[in-house]
C-alpha cells in the first residue's frame, strides 16, 4: 500500500475517481436532470496530478469542453445520432478545436462531443448539461486546489536511482566482456543494452517532469527551484554518461572484430579495467544519491562518498592507463581503441566530479533569474504602456 501512494498513476486514479463522484453528487442537486453524467465526465478531464498542470491546462480543457458540449447539444437537437452525423460531429469539433485555441486538447473537443452526444439523447434542455460541464469543471479545479496533490520528488528520486544502478550494473558488465574473448554477436549485445539506457533515461525524464510539476505553486514546497534544478542537471548528467558507455559499448565492439575471437586484454590489464570500473560504478550510484538527497547534512555526507570513489577510480585509471600505453606500444594498430576506452572513462569521471555538479548548477540557477528578471521586465513595461494609453485616451 505504502508504494501504491508513491505511485502517480494511483493517486492520480484514486482522486479522479473521489472528484467525478463529488461532482456527480453536486450535479445531482444543482441540475434538472435525472442522470447528470457530463458533470463526472468533465471533472475527471479537469483533474491533474499536480496543482501546476491543474492551473495551466484547466482553462483549456474546460474549453474544449464546453465547446464540444455546445456542439454535441447543437446536433443532438438537429440530426441525432447516426453514422453520418457522428462522422460530422468529430469533423466539426475538430476544425472549431483549432479556432478556439484549446492547443492540445483539440482532440478532446471531439471526445467530449462524441461521449456528450449519446448522453444528450435524453436530455429536456440543453443548458442543463452546460451547468453540469460548470459544475464538473468547479469542483475539479477545487478538488486540487484545496486538496493539494503529492509531492513526487521521491519517484522521480527512486527513478534517478535506478537508472544510476543499471549504468553501474552495465558498466560491470562491460568491463568483464573485456577481460574474456567475447563473439562480435556477444558485444553486440552489450550494444544494445547501452542503448536502451536511452528509453530508461527517457521514463526518469517523464517521472521528472511530473516531479517539476508538482514542486511548482505548492505550498507545502519551499525552494521548489532548487529542487527542479538538481533534480533536472542530475539527470542530464547521467544522460551524458549513458552516452558515453553507449560508447564504450561500440569501442568493445569493434575490439571484437579486430580480435576475432581471441581474448580482448590480457590479465593485468582486464583486472586494472575491472577495478576501475567497478569504482566508476559505485560513483554512478554515489553520485544518485547526492541529488536525491534532502537536507543539507545528508547532502553533504553523500558528496564525501562521491568525492572518494571518484579518488578511488582515479588513481585506477592512472594504472589502468599505463598498462594500457605499454600494450598500445607492443601493438600499435590498436591504439585508437586503447586510447577511446580511457577517454570514455575519463569522460565519466569529469561528469561525476562534485565541481563540475556544482558549475552546472550556478549556471541553471542564474538562468533562471535572468529569465524571472526578464518576464519581470516585459509585465512592467506592457503595464506601463497600458497606463500611458489609458492616460492619453482620458
Amino acid at each position: 500500500m505504502a508504494r501504491l501512494r508513491r505511485d502517480p498513476f494511483f493517486v492520480q486514479a484514486v482522486r479522479s475517481t473521489a472528484a467525478a463522484t463529488l461532482s456527480y453528487v453536486v450535479a445531482l442537486r444543482l441540475s434538472s436532470e435525472p442522470v447528470p453524467l457530463t458533470a463526472p465526465l468533465t471533472a475527471l478531464l479537469v483533474v491533474q496530478v499536480t496543482v501546476y498542470s491543474t492551473l495551466t491546462t484547466s482553462l483549456r480543457r474546460v474549453n474544449s469542453v464546453v465547446v464540444g458540449v455546445l456542439i454535441a447539444i447543437a446536433f443532438s437537437v438537429l440530426v441525432g445520432l447516426s453514422w453520418w452525423s457522428l462522422a460530422l460531429i468529430i469533423l466539426a469539433s475538430l476544425v472549431v478545436g483549432r479556432f478556439v485555441k484549446v492547443e492540445e486538447f483539440v482532440p478532446e473537443v471531439a471526445i467530449s462531443a462524441m461521449l456528450v452526444l449519446g448522453v444528450t439523447q435524453v436530455a429536456d434542455t440543453a443548458w442543463d448539461r452546460v451547468l453540469e460541464t460548470l459544475i464538473g469543471a468547479v469542483v475539479g479545479m477545487l478538488f486540487n486546489l484545496l486538496l493539494v496533490p503529492p509531492v513526487w520528488v521521491d519517484t522521480a528520486g527512486e527513478s534517478i536511482d535506478d537508472l544510476a544502478r543499471r549504468m553501474r550494473r552495465l558498466t560491470l558488465d562491460v568491463a568483464e566482456e573485456f577481460a574474456g574473448a567475447p563473439t562480435v554477436e556477444r558485444a553486440a549485445a552489450r550494444l544494445y543494452e547501452a542503448r536502451q539506457l536511452d528509453d530508461d533515461v527517457a521514463d526518469v525524464d517523464a517521472a521528472l517532469r511530473t516531479a517539476e510539476d508538482s514542486l511548482r505553486f505548492n505550498p507545502r514546497v519551499k525552494e521548489g527551484l532548487l529542487h527542479r534544478i538538481v533534480l533536472r542537471t542530475g539527470l542530464d548528467t547521467l544522460e551524458i554518461c549513458a552516452v558515453v558507455l553507449r560508447v564504450l559499448t561500440r569501442t568493445l565492439t569493434d575490439l571484437a572484430k579486430q580480435r576475432a575471437g581471441e581474448e580482448l586484454l590480457p590479465r593485468p590489464v582486464s583486472l586494472a579495467l575491472q577495478e576501475t570500473a567497478r569504482h566508476t560504478g559505485d560513483a554512478f550510484v554515489s553520485y544518485a544519491v547526492l541529488v536525491t538527497t534532502p537536507g543539507s547534512a545528508a547532502a553533504e555526507e553523500a558528496e564525501t562518498r562521491l568525492a572518494g570513489d571518484l579518488r578511488t577510480a582515479r588513481a585506477s585509471r592512472d594504472r589502468t592507463a599505463g598498462l594500457l600505453l605499454a600494450l598500445a606500444l607492443r601493438e600499435p594498430g590498436h591504439w585508437q581503441l586503447y586510447g577511446a576506452m580511457l577517454a570514455e572513462i575519463d569522460r565519466v569521471l569529469d561528469e561525476l566530479a562534485p565541481e563540475h555538479r556544482g558549475r552546472r548548477l550556478m549556471e541553471e540557477l542564474d538562468r533562471h533569474t535572468r529569465e524571472r528578471r526578464e518576464r519581470r521586465r516585459r509585465l512592467v513595461t506592457r503595464y506601463g504602456r497600458r497606463r500611458r494609453a489609458g492616460a492619453e485616451r482620458g
